[in-house]
């Protein structure tokens, strides 16, 4: 070897050298700090630790909805062996295409990320993979959570159910704190309270570190788990629903179409919401079969339509209290006002040579009387002299045609005609629209809801409470205790007391000699209104009825509506009066009265089957 070529050769190999020692010096030094978190990042995991979801109460702290157990597994793609998918499927009791799907479902969410792919799976199935799970990189298990009704109270459109987040929420969750919060697989709050209240029954997630090896399996906590943040800030929920009285409306209308709101009248605190026919919540944890929500949603029945909230039908005679204070307040019965008497020959003429019947020939009638004997003729005269402005203006004083501030989500304002409506009518129609409004027929709509708010603003007084299902919060972990602040201050309503009284005079002595005698409670004085709305077609009618009891100091004020049985006091009255004696006895004593009104309740003309075991 010559001179030149040794030293070429020498000055390639320090080259070489120079290199290799610059670059060892860049990763060992200069990178050190980047290329230690990406050695971390393939042995350390992040794994979400959920809090649990908060249970719910009744307001005397009966257990209402609480946790139990939900046994998922979820796949990792890159680190999964699809060689083991036979051996999966196997556990899981699954065709392999079903984990091909699930796989290629996780991949698309994220392949470095764990995916909950089947949830509820048994405890024999999860305890088989976790035997296994050195043969089964990539596959990991969680214990999640499922919710549980301990009660015979279904409550099923007031608790409302929860489902998994589907794409286009995940998708729609666009901030970094919310997106936090959810991931595929997660359950949120689809209706009722667990919506409308679900941000404070999730909380917020916690996070634990976990070393794992080249296969994702997990091996020991980091740092002692000092390095995990704990979940935090859920809470548990105390209702006004009282699930006995819940449970026995709910028994009362088996087989029926219909709805009851009971609230305490000096609050807006909501003390039963039935909806009927319901469903039983349970078929919703977990993923629903598909079978179970078709046979929902295609149900003649519609158990999913919120009918408390949402059912509107004309209220029949249960607006003649209301037309009462809108023609006194109005000057439209003279200056005598509660004096002033209409002359009854038992039908009114609306021209053109028709007229509207009443129930009877009663002749001179004044406010009161007219309230009590439900006469049609009176309050047809109070329509024709009212200014349809007046009408729309107080309709929506008493909460009707609008929505309530209510502190769930699903209701319906209404259908409350104004001067744009009428003047749509042919001219020779309008006042007989008008008359028909007057015993509350014709083109209008209220819920059961709103008929139970305008039931308490009478049992009180006069003032319209917002409504509400939650009483208060507690943070299970400090007893922190929190009252909802959102709803708007009580509305004390511009209606003249002397007015009020004498319309509550009139809706008490319906309950001791009028149509509501048979419903009346025994031993507790209680005021009501019967109304029959007609129905549609051929159909029967619709029974509705609204009360408030005791009438010296209301405690409890109920509307109901029972779908096509009849006139009021066959069965909505017996019902509201039986669901009112038991909040306020604490039971209801046998007697030949109430026997009568039990069979009332339960007895239907309607041929219509709940979705009770559905």
């Amino acid at each position: 070897m010559n001179k030149t070529r040794y030293i070429l050769l020498n000055c390639a190999v320090t080259c070489v050298i120079s290199i290799l020692g610059l670059q060892l010096f860049r990763l060992q030094v200069v990178e050190q700090k980047d290329h230690s978190e990406i050695a971390h990042g393939n042995a350390l995991r992040n794994i979400r630790v959920l809090p649990a979801r908060g249970s719910i109460y009744d307001r005397n702290g009966v257990l209402l909805v609480h946790n139990v157990p939900e046994y998922t597994i979820t796949l990792t793609p890159k680190f999964f062996n699809e060689e083991r998918i036979p051996l999966l499927a196997k556990h899981l009791g699954v065709a392999d295409s079903i984990i091909n799907q699930s796989l290629e479902e996780a991949r698309k969410y994220n392949p470095y990320r764990p995916s909950s792919s089947f949830s509820n799976v048994s405890f024999e199935q999860y305890s088989r993979i976790i035997e296994d799970s050195h043969l089964l990189p990539g596959v990991g298990t969680e214990i999640k959570q499922q919710r549980h009704y301990p009660t015979n109270a279904r409550s099923s459109h007031a608790l409302g159910y929860v489902g998994e987040i589907n794409k286009q929420e995940l998708n729609e969750i666009s901030s970094e704190s919310d997106s936090a919060l959810y991931r595929q697989g997660d359950i949120l709050g689809r209706t009722g309270i667990e919506r409308g209240y679900e941000p404070w029954l999730r909380g917020v997630p916690g996070m634990a570190r976990k070393w794992v090896n080249v296969y994702g399996l997990e091996v020991m906590a980091y740092a002692q788990g000092q390095a995990d943040q704990k979940p935090r800030e859920y809470y548990d929920i105390h209702l006004s629903l009282d699930s006995q009285i819940q449970e026995f409306a709910e028994s009362l209308f088996v087989n029926k179409r219909g709805a009851v709101v009971a609230l305490d009248p000096n609050n807006g605190e909501i003390i039963a919401l039935v909806s009927k026919p319901d469903y039983p919540l349970e078929i919703f944890n977990g993923a629903i079969e598909d079978e179970n929500w078709q046979s929902l949603i295609s149900h003649s029945e519609q158990p999913l339509y919120n009918r408390a909230t949402m059912n509107l039908m004309p209220p029949g005679s249960t607006w003649k209290p209301f037309m009462a204070l809108l023609g006194l307040s109005e000057g439209l019965l003279g200056k005598e006002g509660g004096n002033t008497t209409i002359f009854c020959p038992g039908y009114h003429p609306i021209g053109r040579g028709r007229f509207f019947r009443c129930l009877a020939s009663h002749g001179e009638m004044n406010v009161v009387e007219a309230i009590q004997s439900s006469c049609n003729t009176f309050f047809f005269e109070l329509a024709r002299r009212m200014d349809i402005s007046s009408f729309k203006k107080y309709a929506n004083l008493f909460g009707f045609g609008i929505e309530a501030p209510i502190d769930i989500g699903e209701q319906t304002p209404g259908l409350i005609p104004d001067s744009a409506y009428f003047g749509r009518i042919r001219s020779y129609e309008v006042e007989a629209a008008k008359m028909n409004l007057g015993v509350g027929q014709g083109d209008m709509g209220v819920t059961p809801l709103q008929l139970a708010r305008y039931a308490s603003a009478l049992a009180n007084g006069g003032v319209l409470h917002p409504p509400h299902l939650v009483k208060y919060l507690v943070n299970p972990e400090t007893n922190e205790q929190i009252v909802i602040p959102d709803l708007p201050e009580p509305v004390k309503l511009e209606i003249d007391s002397t007015y009020m009284n004498l319309v509550r005079k009139g809706m008490r002595l319906v309950m001791e000699e009028g149509t509501g005698v048979m419903a009346q409670i025994p031993d507790i004085p209680s005021a009501g209104k019967t109304g029959t709305a007609q129905a549609p077609g051929n159909f029967e009618d619709h029974s509705v009825f609204i009360m408030f009891a005791p009438f010296d100091s209301p405690k409890i004020a109920i509307a109901v509506q029972c779908e096509n049985t009849g006139d009021g006091s066959q069965c909505a009255a017996p019902i509201a009066s039986l669901l009112a004696e038991k909040f306020l006895k604490g039971e209801i004593p046998p007697s030949w009265r109430t026997s009568v009104r039990m069979d009332r309740a339960l007895s239907t003309k309607s041929q219509t089957l709940a979705l009770t075991d559905q």
